[in-house]
């Protein structure tokens, strides 16, 4: 049954795709004379329409809950505006139209070397004949893989300082609502697609397959960040990663300075946390951000922008200020 319906949808999809490709976007790529780019423009198109769906669809659903049951109190929603944009971007599959058509063929490259040096992919599905072959089993089980995966990607972005300072933009909202997933730095999106695009390609995931993978992943995570009073309970929270545990993660002293690196990296399961004792479980209802963003003396009063660009362009800077002294040290000791 659930096949079934994927299967409707899919080809639902499929038939908006082909219309809006025929009707909108050939004429323009023949104008602009870029039909060598025709097929992966094609594909793009496919995320593109379920990233419309999937902006619909989580608006509907988390908006009025934000509206009914919200768990803060904002004056001014202008920090949000930023948020939205992102989303847009993101869920649009805009970084992933520059994916397809910058590094695919990259991308290509790397799948023929792995075959020429008989580098092999691990196929999950089937697996296990009879169980891991079946659509629901090997949905849940690439679900499990991929975010084991993002758990240790989510740490990495804590871990190193360079990495931290792209991260530091999704940290740096202080208003958190069902737009916050996706305020990110775009040069750690890339470096995320690419990341689980191996991955994905390494066990076995099938491209239908990856598109509802990470459709789910985002609804979930837009879910986390969500402004509302959503009450999970002792067991469901434990089964996966709620609005109160995440938010525990981008609370001011804890997210990026509590167990070592900060707790509660868990990207859809707590489980990985538990595991590695890095989970909290406070339910207190804290200030969101980053400490430096704090007036003197608790913080530095640093500025991590408003809007998107600034917010892109500081990242940059920041960056730059957190590598002069090495070079400095360096130099000194030539």
């Amino acid at each position: 049954m659930i096949q079934e319906a994927l299967n409707f949808v899919d080809s639902g999809i499929s038939a908006v795709q082909t219309l809006v490709y025929v009707d909108v976007v050939q004429p323009l790529l023949f104008h602009f004379n870029l039909m060598g780019y025709d097929d992966d423009i094609y594909d793009a198109l496919y995320l593109v329409i379920i990233g419309v769906l999937q902006v619909g669809l989580t608006y509907l659903l988390l908006r009025p809950l934000e509206a009914l049951r919200p768990l803060e109190q904002w004056q001014d929603r202008k920090q949000v505006r930023a948020d939205v944009i992102y989303t847009w971007i993101a869920k649009l599959g805009i970084l992933n139209l520059l994916f397809f058509v910058v590094l695919q063929p990259l991308f290509n490259d790397l799948q023929s070397q792995m075959v020429i040096h008989g580098l092999p992919s691990v196929d999950l599905d089937g697996l296990v004949p009879g169980v891991t072959d079946q659509p629901i089993i090997s949905f849940l089980l690439y679900l499990t893989v991929l975010d084991f995966a993002g758990y240790w990607y989510h740490r990495w972005q804590h871990r190193f300082g360079v990495w931290w300072e792209l991260h530091a933009v999704h940290h740096s909202q202080q208003q958190m609502s069902l737009w916050s997933d996706d305020r990110n730095h775009f040069l750690d999106d890339i470096v995320q697609a690419a990341f689980f695009a191996a991955i994905a390609l390494f066990i076995g995931v099938q491209p239908a397959q990856y598109v509802v993978l990470v459709a789910v992943g985002n609804f979930l995570q837009s879910v986390q960040h969500v402004n509302a009073r959503l009450p999970y309970g002792p067991v469901l929270e434990r089964l996966i990663v709620s609005p109160t545990f995440h938010r525990r993660h981008h609370a001011i002293g804890y997210g990026h300075e509590g167990t070592r690196y900060g707790c509660n990296f868990g990207v859809l399961f707590p489980w990985w946390d538990m595991l590695f004792r890095t989970a909290s479980w406070e339910k207190t209802v804290e200030p969101t951000g980053i400490r430096d963003q704090l007036p003197a003396p608790a913080g530095r009063s640093r500025r991590y922008g408003l809007g998107v660009i600034a917010q892109q362009v500081r990242a940059f800077g920041r960056i730059v200020k957190r590598l002069a002294p090495r070079r400095t040290s360096r130099s000194q000791a030539v």
